[in-house]
């Protein structure tokens, strides 16, 4: 499992140009069952991805597709992880 932090290095102007076309992306990636949550850090200065089930190359694909990369939006870190401990609700989840 992946915790990918995105970090803005545009413009919140320029951030909110892409926001649609990079949802619609995320909306994909939810779709496939990638993607287990994702949304903007609090205060806005990028946003968080929790990604499951692929490998780190398949995950670099994904960053790569995603319009922010694309555009240049922001930055990314990526930290893999085990979750040996969890809530019974997120057992088949994660």
């Amino acid at each position: 499992m992946y915790v990918v932090l995105l970090k803005y290095v545009k413009p919140i102007e320029e951030v909110n140009r892409v926001v649609a076309p990079h949802r619609a992306y995320l909306d994909t990636l939810l779709a496939s069952g990638v993607l287990i949550a994702s949304g903007p850090q609090n205060p806005r200065t990028g946003g968080v991805f929790l990604i499951k089930g692929i490998d780190k190359v398949e995950l670099d694909e994904v960053i790569a597709k995603d319009p922010f990369k694309i555009e240049g939006i922001a930055e990314y870190t990526v930290v893999e992880f085990d979750p040996i401990k969890k809530v019974p609700a997120l057992e088949g989840l994660l």
